[in-house]
């Protein structure tokens, strides 16, 4: 027998439901907390390969705009729902070391992040690891909502960007930002178009549940009321969904139509249009959105769905616009460049940078390679590790998944072995963003680097570790061990006073008493 369900919202259309606020009641509420603590993964979407493949993208678009001998005016990147910024200070790493090595001279950038959480607008602001690009003037932050939002007010140098303000390309990033903002769904089936509507219940009562509660225990029931086309205000909508109504069999439709708008808000910025770069879990082909079933909201703490790119795409080509989607079937995501511009034929390293860092071997191929990787790892040896860490573009995240298997195989080491190694650490490092996750990445490089000899290096790496974690037992007592393996017996006996100050009850500052000093 059924136990009793709460109704929780009656019959209410699809993309007016209760779940689009309390999906944005959970960012608002858990800030920066949604990530670091896990609630939300974000490794598949925000990795080092992801940020490495937007940042030749972009870098490719600078090239083109430098080749038009549009170098004057600089150009805008906005990241919509920059949520944890990891993902911004990986473009920001990448994209400056390849405009370093630019043989021209290109136009100046500024990547701004963007949300709708004024927490997370001040964590970017107060970030450490952003300090110098915001000094540069490569950075900037500011709050957007696709949903209301008509324009750009930078909060640090005070620009406002409305209508028609920008004379270069806006480059948009929408990682992972159209599978959880509001989206119509219709039901089609032999031509006929229904708009669908949805009732929540639950099994538990959720009226004293906050957002992330809530959303875990709310099932949802569709239903289908046949409309009469068209019904939107924008013609290019109705065509779309025209084109629809006469192509597909007998499916539930996810219509971006919030995307769309929004598309439209942010092209109108410039007078030169927009480059929309997207990835998402979603489909592109045709055949893959005909006969779907009623979608299935995924939970991870906040929630989303599958994103229509076919749609996205038919938006940007009846508008004249390009698209760039991987020639191949994917099997984890979908990564689009959509070229909202009259000029598109004018932008030939965009195409030629799609083509290799996406359609050749993009994020979608990487992520099949972890995940054999992860199945694989007990039989990997140091050579292998090593390959798959430069593979993953020096993932902090890929690293110490890794780290248990690398700390394994290198009790035997060569001398050739040993200095890549400390290459690939180093590197690692200068991709880490802290989010003050539970592991200490800086402490764990630290504890190889001495494992190595590397004494002087691994001392510099628990110096970051204090940094942002603060003094802690294991961590005076590596480093008190580096001390000890240097000769450095001023500054052993000084740091072991301290750790036992600090942490008298650690239990292992008696084996530091007991060694030898004096000791050749």
């Amino acid at each position: 027998m059924e136990g009793k369900r709460f109704g929780v919202q009656s019959k209410t259309l699809f993309s007016e439901s209760l779940i689009w606020q309390l999906n944005r009641d959970f960012y608002n509420t858990e800030g920066i907390a949604a990530w670091r603590e896990g609630a939300v993964p974000h490794h598949l979407t925000s990795s080092a390969v992801v940020g490495r493949t937007y940042a030749e993208l972009i870098f490719a678009t600078l090239n083109d705009l430098a080749d038009q001998g549009q170098t004057e005016e600089k150009v805008y990147i906005l990241e919509l729902g920059a949520g944890h910024g990891r993902l911004g200070f990986l473009v920001l790493h990448y994209l400056e070391l390849l405009v370093e090595q630019a043989a021209k001279t290109l136009p100046e950038y500024c990547y701004i992040l963007s949300d709708i959480v004024e927490d997370n607008l001040q964590f970017f602001e107060g970030h450490a690891q952003f300090q110098p690009y915001l000094k540069k003037g490569v950075l900037d932050v500011c709050y957007f909502d696709a949903l209301n939002s008509q324009s750009l007010q930078l909060r640090q140098t005070k620009i406002n960007i409305d209508s028609a303000s920008l004379n270069q390309p806006l480059l948009v990033l929408a990682n992972y930002f159209f599978d959880s903002i509001p989206s119509e769904l219709f039901y089609i089936n032999q031509q006929q178009v229904s708009r669908c509507s949805v009732s929540l219940d639950s099994g538990k009562n959720i009226s004293d549940m906050n957002a992330r509660e809530s959303l875990s225990y709310i099932d949802l029931k569709f239903y289908a009321d046949r409309i009469n086309t068209p019904m939107y205000k924008e013609e290019k909508l109705n065509t779309l969904l025209e084109q629809y109504r006469n192509t597909l069999k007998n499916t539930f439709l996810f219509f971006p139509d919030t995307g769309m708008k929004c598309i439209s808000t942010l092209k109108q910025l410039s007078t030169k249009g927009a480059i929309l770069l997207s990835m998402d879990k979603g489909f592109r082909d045709l055949h893959d959105i005909d006969n779907q079933p009623a979608p299935e909201m995924i939970v991870h703490g906040s929630m989303s769905f599958w994103v229509n790119y076919h749609a996205l795409e038919q938006y940007c080509k009846l508008q004249g616009g390009q698209s760039l989607f991987p020639s191949f079937s994917t099997f984890h995501l979908q990564l689009g460049c959509l070229l909202f511009l009259n000029n598109g034929e004018d932008y030939p390293e965009v195409k030629l940078a799609y083509q290799r860092f996406v359609d050749n071997f993009g994020p979608d191929d990487y992520n099949g390679f972890k995940r054999f990787a992860y199945q694989n790892l007990n039989r990997m040896t140091l050579v292998e590790l090593i390959g798959m860490i430069r593979l993953s573009a020096f993932d902090a995240t890929f690293f110490i998944n890794i780290l248990p298997r690398l700390k394994q195989v290198i009790q035997q080491i060569t001398v050739n072995e040993r200095r890549r190694l400390k290459q690939v650490l180093d590197s690692t490092w200068s991709t880490y963003f802290t989010l003050e996750e539970p592991y200490d990445l800086a402490f764990e490089i630290g504890g190889l680097l001495y494992s190595l000899g590397y004494y002087t290096d691994a001392l510099q790496y628990f110096d970051y570790s204090v940094n942002i974690y603060g003094h802690s037992p294991d961590e005076y007592y590596n480093r008190i061990l580096c001390h000890y393996q240097m000769r450095e017996d001023q500054k052993f006996v000084s740091d072991l006073r301290l750790a036992k100050t600090g942490f008298p009850d650690f239990e292992r500052w008696e084996e530091l008493d007991h060694l030898d000093l004096t000791a050749e």
